[in-house]
């Protein structure tokens, strides 16, 4: 019998926008809104970023529940593109408690360790708090997720309020 390894999942939040510690942008890497939405791409997407990080919970969706959680009026998604190829993206969910989650996040692995991460989660709280003024932005990370991502978070201002093991 193979034993697992235990799961630890951090929650953290940002409860206002005067904590966000944001990185510039990098030359050649802009970020834009999927405004027109399309459950199909949202799916490579989860795939193409959370493939090396075993993102696997969504895969077996069908395309009804993909286009039922994609095209939704709170969820809206940002993806991040250098030199023409997508380098990451970003989906924002909003919360009926007045909060905004950062639902996934995360750079396409060719572009992993390039210093566009700090950008792209600067940009994504940036979106987060215009969008309708929310009470607080949080997000979860865990240790199965890339090493350096519970430190972006907290070097972006978030602080850690929960932590679980599984």
């Amino acid at each position: 019998m193979s034993q697992q390894t235990p799961v630890t999942t951090y929650y953290l939040e940002m409860p206002d926008p005067e904590q966000l510690r944001g990185k510039p942008q990098p030359p050649e890497l802009t970020v834009n809104e999927a405004v027109l939405k399309e459950f199909r791409f949202n799916r490579y997407l989860y795939q193409l970023v959370g493939e090396p990080w075993q993102w696997v919970d969504k895969l077996t969706l069908s395309d009804q529940a993909w286009q039922e959680y994609a095209e939704r009026d709170s969820l809206r998604t940002w993806v991040a593109y250098h030199r023409g190829a997508i380098a990451g993206y970003y989906e924002l969910e909003r919360q009926s408690d007045g909060s905004v989650q950062i639902a996934y996040f995360g750079l396409a692995p060719r572009f992993v360790g390039k210093g566009f991460g700090g950008y792209l989660l600067t940009h994504a709280l940036q979106s987060a708090w215009a969008w309708d003024r929310p009470r607080r932005v949080w997000v979860h990370t865990c240790s199965l997720d890339h090493p350096g991502a519970l430190g972006n978070y907290e070097a972006r201002g978030m602080k850690v309020y929960n932590i679980e093991e599984d």
